[in-house]
């Protein structure tokens, strides 16, 4: 399943015959505002160990440096120069590996002077950028300011959720839980090219095997099943539906959830209402949503590309809010910019708003989600060109409907339609709570996809 902690290699550069204490000085900087950004999540793997000071500047660093980082299995690099650096020991470090890597230097107080030497940082990573591009290194770049600024440190969580998608993205296993419904050509995805481009392997899950171990569950009622038993009847009023169907969603629910767990699987692609409601007379799409409050994942209607879209978002929020697949479904009433954010009853619970009830009809959800900043994103493709349409708004009031949902209002709408009709996307998009744009603009980048940005036009309508 996901490993949420981020291995970050640690690798200051400065020039050799620089000053030293200088150099020692920005580190210390540095070191004391990053160790404070998200120690929950980033393991910071440094080479105080193999070099004077933790801070490289002779070509013997090298080796040393990348079997440490490789022996880590780092997720990312960051290579923050102390002075002018050393662009052949940057460019050597960073070459030996393909995980986002990140260049910064902090801003020089004064030039050179008659009594002192200055750092020449920027000066510097104007040439080792250059190494960087000619060795075939993606880097991202923090504007050069000092490392109490606000910048720096926004940059720097920015580069950590970037990293945190690229390396949930190259490792992840989906679960496909049946099949797509028929009248949904629109899901169709390429596995095969996911699998070459991306390292994205889907996984076959039948669902007879999850009808029949939900069906078990519920007749044995464990220790697990019974807590999340009541558990939905506590959240949800479940008047409009027998207590048997509630009992059986409960075991089908945690069926799902084991089948993913045993298939080594953190997200999943779901036949939800064409399998299940044959069966019994039902659908399942709780499981949607509160598997996404246990940390997987599941998109509707078997949408692998959906699928994606969620697990990307989830990465940019660095885990702390559950990603939702939503309908883009009509414009709002009044409003202009807005639109319905819907689905049948898949979002998760956590999502809700304070103000709204919460019923499970038909094993779906209905409740109104939380006001707040969104953003919203879709991976798709077409003839083999991959593309990431994503863009932020906010929530608005709207009129009440079915279902879980939520009205979004964004700058304009206009913009933002064509885009979506011209695609290549669909009615489906990924949302999380947030603002993540600039973080899945720099992960396409790292992923070799085109980005679509909801703020520029597109091709135009009548």
């Amino acid at each position: 399943m996901l490993n949420k902690t981020i291995i970050l290699g640690l690798a200051p550069v400065k020039r050799s015959f620089l000053d030293m204490n200088e150099a020692v000085r920005q580190k210390e900087k540095f070191t004391a505002v990053i160790g404070k950004l998200r120690p929950d999540l980033v393991k910071i793997v440094n080479i105080d160990d193999l070099c004077e000071n933790g801070i490289a500047c002779r070509p013997e660093t090298v080796p040393r440096a990348v079997e440490k980082f490789r022996n880590a299995k780092i997720d990312a690099l960051f290579v923050p120069f102390c002075d002018f650096g050393e662009e052949s020991v940057a460019a050597a470090i960073a070459g030996a590996f393909r995980v986002p890597t990140l260049v910064w230097g902090a801003r020089d107080e004064h030039p050179n002077l008659p009594e002192k030497r200055g750092r020449d940082t920027q000066c510097g990573m104007f040439a080792a950028t250059k190494v960087l591009r000619r060795m075939g290194v993606t880097y991202s770049y923090i504007y050069n300011v000092p490392a109490d600024t606000e910048d720096f440190k926004q940059g720097y969580i920015n580069f950590i959720r970037t990293a945190a998608v690229v390396r949930d993205i190259r490792g992840l296993r989906i679960g496909k839980i049946g099949e797509r419904p028929s009248p949904f050509m629109s899901v169709l995805a390429n596995e095969a090219d996911l699998l070459a481009r991306f390292g994205i392997l889907t996984t076959p899950i039948s669902t007879a095997s999850i009808m029949d171990a939900g069906l078990k569950l519920a007749e044995s009622g464990d220790d697990e099943f019974k807590a999340y038993q009541e558990s939905l009847k506590k959240r949800f009023d479940t008047g409009r539906m027998k207590d048997e169907d509630v009992k059986k969603t409960a075991g089908l629910v945690l069926a799902t959830k084991r089948a993913l767990e045993e298939n080594d699987c953190s997200a999943g692609a779901f036949e939800c209402w064409s399998a299940f409601h044959s069966v019994f007379g039902f659908t399942h799409c709780v499981a949607v949503g509160d598997l996404a409050d246990m940390g997987v994942s599941l998109s509707c209607e078997c949408d692998v590309n959906g699928t994606v879209s969620m697990a990307m978002l989830r990465a940019a929020a660095l885990y702390d809010s559950p990603a939702f697949l939503a309908d883009l479904t009509i414009r709002h009433p009044e409003n202009e910019n807005a639109e319905l954010l819907w689905h049948c009853g898949p979002f998760p619970y956590s999502l809700k708003a304070p103000d709204s009830g919460a019923d499970l009809v038909d094993g779906q959800e209905w409740f109104r989600m939380k006001d707040g900043n969104l953003t919203l994103c879709r991976f798709d493709e077409m003839d083999g060109n991959y593309s990431l349409f994503a863009g932020e708004g906010k929530t608005t009031e709207g009129p009440a409907t079915t279902g879980t949902y939520v009205w979004l209002e964004v700058d304009n709408w206009k913009r933002w339609e064509e885009k979506l009709i011209f695609g290549p996307y669909i009615h489906h998009i990924g949302g999380v709570y947030g603002r993540y744009l600039p973080v899945l603009r720099e992960a396409a980048r790292y992923m070799g996809v085109s980005f679509d940005s909801a703020r520029e036009q597109g091709i135009h309508s009548l």
